[in-house]
């Protein structure tokens, strides 16, 4: 119960970090798909940034996770079915305005029409784990 709280208001602070940074706003996100601002690219980057040097930083520190186990994170080749999900991924973003973690901040704002991103998301998310395995791997 105490993580599942501490991990909700962590969740709530994410929120607020991407509406005051607004990475949540659609017209942010329409500049960037038509290369109108770099604020988006800048975002992104950071966060690119940020995770590279975590990366890193687990790796030659061999830090471990709350329950003691060491944190490792394989390597996982490019494939076709990556480069596909990343397009199917890009083309929803661009027409929803919102990617999966921001849907949950914009329902928060009170942007009740993101309540139908959200669900067609876990409606896509269902599907694709019910036909995954007919699906080619590679």
């Amino acid at each position: 119960m105490k993580k599942s709280v501490g991990m909700l208001v962590l969740g709530i602070v994410f929120g607020i970090i991407l509406t005051k940074s607004e990475v949540v706003s659609w017209f942010r996100i329409q500049e960037m798909f038509l290369f109108g601002a770099f604020h988006m690219y800048g975002v992104i980057g950071s966060a690119i940034a940020v995770g590279a040097v975590s990366m890193i930083v687990l790796r030659r520190l061999h830090l471990r996770s709350m329950e003691g186990e060491e944190i490792r994170v394989e390597e996982k080749p490019l494939t076709k079915g990556t480069v596909i999900g990343g397009l199917i991924f890009g083309i929803g973003w661009s027409m929803t305005g919102a990617c999966p973690g921001p849907i949950y901040s914009l329902v928060g704002n009170g942007y009740g029409v993101y309540i139908v991103t959200l669900l067609s998301a876990l409606a896509g998310t269902f599907v694709y784990g019910l036909v995954r395995d007919k699906l080619p791997q590679g």
